[in-house]
């Protein structure tokens, strides 16, 4: 009944009261017994509206719900207090939301929560200083996970306080770029229970801090060491690690061939399970070789954007039997080396050769023949195979439950009848900018596991084939049609009936669409994400039902739809309380609809390219209101125009270096990719993600 980290509860009422008859009619609640309420409340875990309701039903349900959470993640630091009086028992406390959280509010957080407190989360949390931390690690001696990523502020001093955990077991410090090899050392000596650790983009962490965690923390299963500077040398103590199962060295260009060549011989048997060498360009088949060594155990490689899969690559993981998931995004393929994959021991149930180079229908057939327990298998912007890949797929491995084939554009139509005829229990599948018609959408409908489908830019289906969909795939959480342009008002309410579990759908650049499509997936009660940018046929009227019928609405994409006003924007002030991003780009909002949406408290981001109604003023008093936001892109032009206790944060930089930046109030050029055309030539969609395309600048500039 009760999770790992929950206590006993509560003694609050464990047995029924002798009550009379008419006390029980007036008060029926009050004599359910704690028991029977936390058993109601788990089942409540996952909808936060009904541990509401519950929470307001009576004093007993309101006390034993107060006992009953362990979890919370406030969205204000300035609600921690009331929060701390209310909920007594709070084990995992997620800060990420409170951009300033003070000591005074650490302090609190120790005071109130200095037995049950094991996981705290201040990873875009700032303000606090080292004697706040300090407090809260002394305070607070059960606390085993600590995530501070994003603390570019942080220096060693923070990690000197962070080794005063001595029961420390998971400890997260990604872009932490200030610390060095004194810190992790500190860190080292200190939390010798450590299991976990990130330094992910701690790029002043070199050999010698590494080695120190290595040394000192015997009881390491995780290390992630992405993009730190780091050679073979820290190399041999890690892997000597017993316990250590997940290593991810992602474009440690400092590891190379010659480096790991006199390795081997120092190798042991390891437990590694999981070996990441995304990006490891320098790593050629026999320094794989070297490093993988004595890991009899490995179960999941990733060697994305490396070498070319050679014969001699891919003979050096003949003869671990137990690897299950091989991931080769943007490899180079040759015939004989996927000949030795299908000679491989091992039977793969994840293969990944999106983007692969050199991916025929030879080597879909050689793969899939051998590799026939297959569940998860990713071809995405293999653009050679035909319908003899499918074929191939769909009669071996009839246990797939993801297939994801975007942009496969020689597939012909028929190919896709074979996907449901075959394959019953598949959940996800993305056949983005492909043939597909109806005929293959009515025989994906047997697939009635169907959780995830994406289906944009599927120029062929219409709605009776995804009238098919819905009544066949009831299961249906995610619905992506971007620029399927046969789909109408029709096929969006035949969805919204059929599937009431649906929580995201994507319906943008279709001007069929109208607000007869918004009405009915306003009795998706789930709808979490609504992207219908472009949608020129809906107006505030259709926005207006969605806002008060979808609750649970948090993400919002309304770019493009002209006809959207003020009046759309006040529905989802008064109803959308949980919208945290929402794209106003290009609207008629005016300072008006701006300032409504200010009262949203959970809004964390907010893009407001080209509103014609928009002025400094509006924009200034919108931006004080909304004490939560924490980025909002607006055009450059407005960069002068705030007030000077805005522009003393400005800072132009790219965005991506802004994002690794401090996330204090400031201005950057936003990157974006090239607009997507109105009909997308075959692999569109892939191309948008292609990492050799550099982004191209606009005078945008982003509030964060």
């Amino acid at each position: 009944m009760f999770s790992k980290f929950d206590s006993a509860p509560s003694p609050l009422k464990k047995k029924l009261k002798t009550i009379d008859m008419d006390d029980a009619f007036s008060r029926p609640f009050d004599h359910l017994t704690e028991e029977i309420i936390f058993v109601i409340l788990d089942h409540l875990h996952d909808d936060p509206f009904s541990r509401k309701s519950f929470s307001l039903v009576c004093k007993s349900f309101y006390s034993a719900e107060s006992h009953h959470r362990k979890s919370l993640r406030p969205l204000r630091s300035d609600l921690i207090r009331s929060i701390a009086r209310r909920y007594p028992s709070i084990s995992k406390l997620d800060l990420s939301l409170c951009l300033h959280v003070e000591d005074s509010f650490l302090n609190a957080i120790s005071c109130a929560w200095k037995t049950t407190l094991f996981s705290i989360d201040l990873s875009r949390s700032r303000s606090f200083s080292n004697a706040g931390l300090s407090n809260l690690v002394t305070n607070c001696a059960g606390l085993v996970e600590i995530n501070l990523s994003n603390g570019v502020a942080l220096t060693d001093s923070a990690l000197k306080v962070i080794a005063e955990a001595k029961n420390l077991e998971k400890l997260w410090l990604a872009r932490c770029r200030s610390i060095t090899d004194m810190g992790i050392g500190c860190v080292a000596v200190g939390c010798r229970k450590l299991k976990v650790l990130c330094l992910k983009w701690c790029v002043h962490i070199t050999d010698m801090g590494v080695g120190l965690i290595a040394t000192k923390c015997k009881e390491l299963r995780s290390l992630d060491l992405s993009f730190l500077p780091i050679t073979e040398k820290c190399l041999q103590p890690i892997l000597q690690l017993q316990h250590l199962e997940e290593l991810v060295l992602e474009e440690c260009h400092g590891i190379d061939d010659e480096g790991l060549a006199a390795f081997e011989r120092y190798c042991k048997r390891n437990s590694l399970k999981l070996l990441n060498l995304t990006r490891c360009q320098s790593i050629s088949h026999s320094g794989l070789s070297s490093l993988i060594n004595g890991s009899e155990d490995l179960q999941q490689l990733i060697l994305s954007y490396g070498s070319s899969i050679t014969t001699d690559m891919a003979k050096c993981l003949h003869n671990f039997s137990g690897l299950q998931s091989l991931k080769l995004d943007c490899c180079s393929l040759t015939t004989s080396g996927v000949r030795a994959i299908a000679n491989w021991r091992a039977s793969l149930k994840e293969l990944s050769l999106s983007k692969c180079a050199g991916v025929t229908d030879e080597c879909v057939s050689t793969l899939v023949q051998k590799h026939n327990q297959l569940r998860k298998l990713d071809i995405t912007c293999c653009r050679k195979i035909t319908y003899a890949s499918i074929n191939s797929i769909t009669s071996s491995c009839s246990s797939l439950v993801s297939l994801k084939m975007e942009s496969c554009s020689l597939v012909p139509r028929e190919a896709y009848v074979l996907i449901g005829k075959h394959c019953p229990y598949l959940e996800e599948l993305d056949v983005t900018d492909n043939e597909i018609d109806n005929e293959g959408l009515k025989s994906i409908s047997k697939c009635s596991r169907l959780s995830v489908l994406k289906l944009g830019i599927c120029l062929n289906i219409n709605d009776d084939g995804l009238s098919h969909i819905a009544n066949g795939c009831p299961k249906i959480k995610e619905l992506d049609l971007y620029r399927s342009t046969g789909i109408t008002d029709r096929g969006i309410a035949a969805t919204a009936e059929a599937c009431p579990v649906l929580e995201m759908i994507n319906i943008a650049y279709n001007n069929n669409i109208t607000d007869s499509s918004l009405k009915s997936l306003s009795k998706c009660l789930r709808l979490k994400a609504l992207e219908i940018r472009g949608c020129c046929s809906i107006s505030s009227i259709g926005l207006a039902a969605v806002a008060m019928g979808c609750k649970q609405l948090t993400v919002l994409d309304i770019k493009k739809c002209v006809n959207v006003n003020d009046d759309g924007m006040l529905p989802l002030a008064q109803f959308s309380h949980n919208l945290k991003q929402i794209n106003l780009s290009y609207c008629s909002v005016t300072d008006v609809g701006l300032l409504s949406l200010a009262s949203i408290n959970c809004l964390r981001n907010m893009t407001i390219l080209h509103l014609a109604g928009l002025t400094p003023d509006g924009l200034t008093a919108a931006l004080l209101v909304c004490g939560g936001l924490r980025k909002v892109k607006l055009h450059l032009s407005f960069k002068s125009l705030l007030p000077p206790s805005f522009r003393k944060f400005q800072n132009l930089h790219t965005l991506d270096r802004a994002a690794a930046g401090s996330p204090a109030t400031r201005f950057s050029l936003a990157a974006r990719t090239p607009k997507r055309q109105s009909r997308p030539s075959p692999g569109a969609r892939c191309e948008r993600f292609d990492s050799t395309r550099g982004p191209q600048q606009r005078a945008t500039c982003v509030l964060m």
